[in-house]
C-alpha cells in the first residue's frame, strides 16, 4: 500500500523588507494566537490542529514497520536504568536532602532525613503531582534557610509558564498564595521570611522580579527590566550573605545585590552595564570574586573588590564600579573559565582546557590544586552543595564509555573517595568501547575536534554507519557524556560522534564567538569538514551518515541539508531552529530580541537580513535530492515554535527530488524538552533511534 503525506495549503504572504520580497506559502500554519495556545493548546485553531494531526498520523504510518524495533531499542535502554536509584545526599545543618527513583516510577521522590534521629520525611512526591496531568515537568526546587519551608516551579503544558508552590514542611499543607506567570526562577530571602520571584511578561520574556512576604502573600516590586533584550534571574549566595539580580543578554551583562541579612533593603549595582562587558559575581573571603571578559579577556579572568559595610554600599553609589577592581586570577588564552563555586575556605573553578574540563581551587593561602581525569575524551562537572562549610569538594566524572561517577575530594588533605557510581543493571565493560578525540582540519586552518566512540568489534573500513551530533551556539560546549542512550547505536555497530564546531565553547569563548552572527557560516561548514575528515579517515563513507541536532543545533542540520545532502543518508532535527529569517524579524515572539546579539537584527540592520538570509534553512531549500529527515516540535515549545519544523517539512517535501522521506511528528502535548518522565522520554529517543536504523537500512 502507498502512503501519502498531506498536502498543505499554501496561502502565499508576501513579506518586503529592505527592498527584499520573500514569498512565504505557509506562514499560516502560525495560529496569530500562539501566546493563548501556550497557556490553553486546545484553543489552536482547527485547520492547524488538523493538519498537524494529519502529518502525525503519516508519520506513524511511515515508521509502523519499526515498531517492534522502537520496542527492542527502548527495551534496552530501560534495561541499562537501576529501577531503583538514589542521588547522592547533601548536607546541610541537621539534615539530609536527597531524591531518588522507586522501582517502575517516572518520577523523582524528593526527602530527606534527619542526622539526628535517621528518620525520613518525604518532601515531594512528583509522581503523585505528575499523575493529574499529560505533561508534568518539575523545575527549581529549594528549601529555606531555616528548613520549614519547600518551594518549587511546576510546568503542566511544556510551555514553560511556570506556577510556584510553597509547602510548609511542618504541617505537610501547600500555602494558598500560589504564583503563577512567572519563568520558574526564585530563591529564599536569608531569613527565610521572603520568596524572591521572577515575572513572566506576555511575551514569555522574564521582565521584574518581586518579593514575596511569605506571610502575607504580598509582593513587592523590586526590580525592573525595560530592555526587552535583558533577561532577568536571582540566585542567593552559597554564603547565605548576598541576593544576586542578574540582567544580561549574549554580550553584556550587569548585577545587583542585596544584603541577604536585610531583604527589604533597594538592590545596589556592581557596575553598571556596558556593552560588550560580561561578568558574574559571588562572595569569598571578604572579597566580591568577578569573572569577567573586560581587557580582552575573551576566556574570562577573575578579579576582586572588597566588600563594604552595607551602611556603605546604601550610601556611596560606585563603590563597586569596575575602577575599583583589581585582578587576582590573570586570563589565560587556552583556559576557559566556566564557572566557580565559593566555598567558606576555598574557591573552586571549573575550567574547559581543548575540549575537556578539570577543577582548579585555591585556598585563602594561594595553594592551589587540579582535580583532573586521564581519559582522552572525559568530562569533569562541579556538584552542588548546600554546606558552604565543608572541606569536601563534590564533582562528578564520566566519559563516553565510563558511567558517571561521583566524588568527594577533601581538600585540605587530599584524600579522594568514591560515592556512588552509575549503575547499568544490564551490564556494561568501558574496554569494549573505544573513544578518540580527533582533529579535522577547516578551509580557513583550524582544528575542529572530533570526539568519537565505537564498540571495539565495529570495523573502521568506512562500512559502519555513522551518527554525527552537532551544536554549535551560544558558546555551549557538547560535552563527552556517557549516555546509556547513544549504547544502542555503539551495540549494533554505529560510531558515535560529536563535532565540536564554532559557535560552541569546546575551545574556549573564541571559538564561540567564531561561529555566530556573522560568522555563523563557520558553524555549517566545520561540520560537513567533520564529515568529510570521518569519510576520508574510512571511519563510514558518504549515504551511511545520519546527521542530529536539536534546537539552534537544528539550524546546522536545515543549513547542511541545504548545502550537502549528498552525504547523509538521514537528517534528525528536534524542535528545530529553521525559520530563522522569520523569527528573528518578529519582535514579538519570547526570544527574539535576546536573540538579536546572536543573529543580527534583520528588521534594523540591512546586512544582518542580508547573511542570515543567505543560510536560513526555510528560505534556502531549492529544487534537490534531499536525505530522509525526520522534524521533532512540541505544539507549547515557546523556544523553538512549532510552526518552524512544520513549514520546514511542508517546504522540503514540495521541492525534494529523491524518493527519500521527509517526516514531522509533533508532540501536541509537551514542548521544547519533548515528552516527560524517565521511561517515557525514553520511548521518545527509541522512535528517533528508530529512524535512524530505518534511513540506514532501507533502500528508499
Amino acid at each position: 500500500m502507498t502512503i501519502t503525506p498531506p498536502i498543505p495549503l499554501k496561502k502565499p504572504k508576501q513579506i518586503e523588507q529592505f527592498g527584499h520580497i520573500r514569498i512565504d506559502n505557509y506562514a499560516w500554519m502560525k495560529d496569530e494566537n500562539w501566546q493563548k495556545v501556550l497557556h490553553d493548546p486546545s484553543l489552536l485553531q482547527s485547520d492547524i490542529a488538523e493538519y498537524l494531526k494529519a502529518e502525525n498520523q503519516y508519520t506513524e504510518a511511515m515508521m509502523n514497520g519499526t515498531k517492534a524495533l522502537q520496542n527492542d531499542l527502548f527495551e534496552a535502554m530501560k534495561s541499562r536504568l537501576a529501577p531503583e536509584d538514589s542521588s547522592p545526599p547533601q548536607e546541610d545543618g541537621t539534615w539530609l536532602y536527597a531524591s531518588r527513583f522507586e522501582k517502575d516510577l517516572q518520577y523523582r521522590i524528593y526527602f530527606r532525613i534527619s542526622r539526628e534521629t535517621n528518620k525520613e520525611e518525604i518532601l515531594l512526591d512528583i509522581n503523585a503531582r505528575a499523575r493529574q496531568f499529560d505533561y508534568y515537568q518539575l523545575g527549581a526546587i529549594e528549601h529555606s534557610p531555616d528548613h520549614r519551608l519547600l518551594a518549587y516551579a511546576e510546568d503542566t503544558q511544556g510551555s514553560e509558564i511556570w506556577r510556584i508552590s510553597i509547602k510548609d514542611l511542618a504541617t505537610g499543607k501547600i500555602l494558598p498564595q500560589y504564583i503563577s506567570d512567572c519563568n520558574g526562577d526564585f530563591t529564599f530571602s536569608g531569613d527565610s521570611q521572603y520568596l524572591f520571584w521572577v515575572y513572566r511578561d506576555e511575551n514569555g520574556r522574564p521582565t521584574k522580579i518581586y518579593r514575596r512576604n511569605i506571610a502575607t502573600g504580598q509582593d513587592k516590586l523590586v526590580y525592573l527590566e525595560q530592555n526587552p533584550g535583558f533577561f532577568l534571574s536571582i540566585q542567593r549566595s552559597l554564603s547565605n550573605n548576598w541576593l544576586y539580580i542578574t540582567a544580561k543578554d549574549h554580550d553584556t551583562s550587569e548585577i545587583w545585590v542585596i544584603p541577604a541579612a536585610q531583604p527589604t533593603l533597594y538592590p545596589i549595582c556592581i557596575t553598571k552595564r556596558e556593552k560588550g562587558v560580561i561578568y558574574e559575581v559571588t562572595d569569598w573571603d571578604n572579597h566580591f570574586i568577578i569573572k569577567t571578559n573586560i581587557d580582552r579577556s575573551c576566556n574570562f579572568k577573575l578579579m576582586r573588590v572588597a566588600i563594604p559595610s552595607v551602611d556603605a554600599l546604601t550610601k556611596q553609589p560606585g563603590i563597586l564600579n569596575r575602577e575599583r577592581w583589581q585582578e587576582w586570577i590573570p586570563y589565560d588564552s587556552e583556559t576557559y573559565l566556566i564557572e566557580m563555586i565559593a566555598y567558606q575556605n576555598y574557591l573552586v573553578r571549573l575550567e574547559r582546557n581543548n575540549v575537556n574540563t578539570r577543577i582548579q581551587i585555591i585556598d585563602k593561602q594561594g595553594k592551589v590544586q587540579l582535580v583532573t581525569g586521564d581519559e582522552e575524551s572525559y568530562v569533569i562537572s562541579l556538584d552542588s552543595i548546600l554546606d558552604p562549610e565543608t572541606d569536601w569538594l563534590y564533582y562528578s566524572y564520566q566519559s563516553p564509555t565510563t558511567p558517571r561517577q561521583w566524588w568527594k575530594y577533601h581538600m585540605k588533605t587530599g584524600e579522594k573517595k568514591l560515592i556512588k557510581a552509575q549503575q547499568i543493571p544490564s551490564g556494561h565493560d568501558p574496554d569494549q568501547f573505544c573513544t578518540k578525540r580527533l582533529l579535522a582540519p577547516a578551509s580557513d586552518g583550524q582544528l575542529i575536534p572530533i570526539t568519537v566512540t565505537y564498540h571495539k568489534d565495529t570495523p573502521l573500513d568506512g562500512s559502519s554507519p555513522l551518527l554525527l551530533y552537532g551544536y554549535g551556539s551560544y558558546g555551549h560546549a557538547i560535552d563527552p557524556n556517557f549516555s546509556i542512550i547513544n549504547l544502542n547505536y555503539l551495540k549494533r555497530g554505529w560510531i558515535y560522534a560529536i563535532a565540536h564546531i564554532r559557535g560552541g565553547s569546546e575551545k574556549g569563548w573564541n571559538w564561540f564567538l567564531s561561529g555566530r552572527k556573522f560568522e555563523k557560516i563557520n558553524s555549517f561548514m566545520d561540520f560537513i569538514e567533520c564529515a568529510e575528515y570521518l569519510l576520508s579517515h574510512q571511519y563510514t563513507r558518504a549515504g551511511r551518515i545520519v546527521a542530529d541536532g536539536r534546537s539552534a543545533g537544528g539550524m546546522v542540520m536545515g543549513a547542511i541539508t541545504n548545502m550537502r545532502p549528498d552525504l547523509f543518508a538521514a537528517i534528525i532535527a528536534v524542535v528545530p531552529f529553521v525559520d530563522v529569517l522569520n523569527t528573528m524579524s518578529d519582535e514579538t515572539l519570547p526570544l527574539t530580541p535576546p536573540e538579536w546579539p546572536e543573529w543580527g537584527n534583520p528588521i534594523q540592520d540591512m546586512l544582518a537580513y542580508t547573511y542570515i538570509a543567505s543560510y536560513s534553512p526555510y528560505d534556502n531549500i531549492a529544487k534537490k535530492a534531499y536525505p530522509a529527515i525526520l522534524a521533532v516540535g512540541g505544539l507549547t515549545d515557546p523556544r523553538v515554535t512549532y510552526w518552524e519544523p512544520a513549514k520546514w517539512i511542508a517546504k522540503l517535501r514540495e521541492n525534494n527530488f529523491s524518493r527519500k522521506p521527509q517526516l514531522l511528528k509533533i508532540n501536541m502535548d509537551s514542548g521544547h524538552a519533548g515528552t516527560a518522565g524517565r521511561f517515557d522520554s525514553l520511548k521518545e529517543a527509541a522512535f528517533i533511534q528508530a529512524f535512524a536504523c530505518w534511513a540506514i537500512e532501507t533502500n528508499f
